[in-house]
């Protein structure tokens, strides 16, 4: 026998929804459980429902839907959320990662695709649209960016830090960067009290030790 999945649509334009409707009903292997018009309402009925899958547009009024994954997952941590939109932008795509969506569709997707789509997030597995597996697959395995050094400082008082432990005077530093000396005297203070060191002494070795310092004084 067939094991049934239990879909719950999330989507506030009505002809689409409708038309995903007719589709899981037609299905041999799912049943829809409900459809949401907004965020907030795919929570609720997420929790009271409990879907096998929810199957979740991104922008509607209200909580979005990134906003909406990030709860029905933290809620019911057995629900795969299946996202299904027109936007394809990097940021939407990690962003609905990053809140638990397991999968992400375009919604140009036919309807084979999307019922593979939907038996995949029920399983457990992973998906994404054809448009899409490419660049994901480049963001999981590209080499982690490393953290910028003092990362408690501004990138402006990094700055002037390598220039402090390039010996650079604060006149020479204020004429390299168009700032007042005043500024960089507050510049230089402050990154006194941040790298927790007595003087401008203590501030260089400290810069150096981390790989500033070294560039030519031309």
């Amino acid at each position: 026998m067939t094991e049934i999945i239990r879909v719950l649509i999330a989507d506030d334009h009505p002809l689409f929804r409708d038309g995903l409707t007719a589709l899981l009903e037609r299905g041999q292997d799912t049943e829809l459980v409900g459809a949401a018009t907004g965020g907030d309402q795919a929570v609720e009925l997420a929790r009271s429902t409990q879907p096998d899958v929810v199957v979740m547009d991104l922008h509607m009024p209200g909580l979005d839907g990134i906003e909406a994954t990030r709860r029905i997952v933290a809620d019911s941590p057995h629900i795969s959320v299946l996202v299904l939109t027109m936007f394809d932008d990097d940021e939407s795509v990690f962003s609905a990662l990053r809140a638990g969506a397991r999968g992400y569709l375009l919604k140009g997707a036919d309807h084979e695709q999307i019922h593979l789509a939907v038996r995949a997030a029920a399983k457990g597995d992973v998906i994404f649209g054809a448009e899409l597996a490419s660049r994901v697959l480049a963001y999981f395995t590209a080499e982690p960016m490393a953290p910028p050094l003092f990362p408690h400082l501004t990138d402006r008082e990094r700055e002037v830090l390598e220039l402090v432990a390039q010996g650079r005077s604060n006149a020479a530093i204020a004429g390299r960067l168009q700032l007042s000396q005043k500024t960089v005297r507050n510049h230089v203070s402050n990154i006194l009290t941040k790298l927790q060191v007595a003087d401008r002494a203590q501030a260089i070795v400290r810069a150096r030790d981390a790989g500033l310092g070294h560039q030519s004084r031309t």
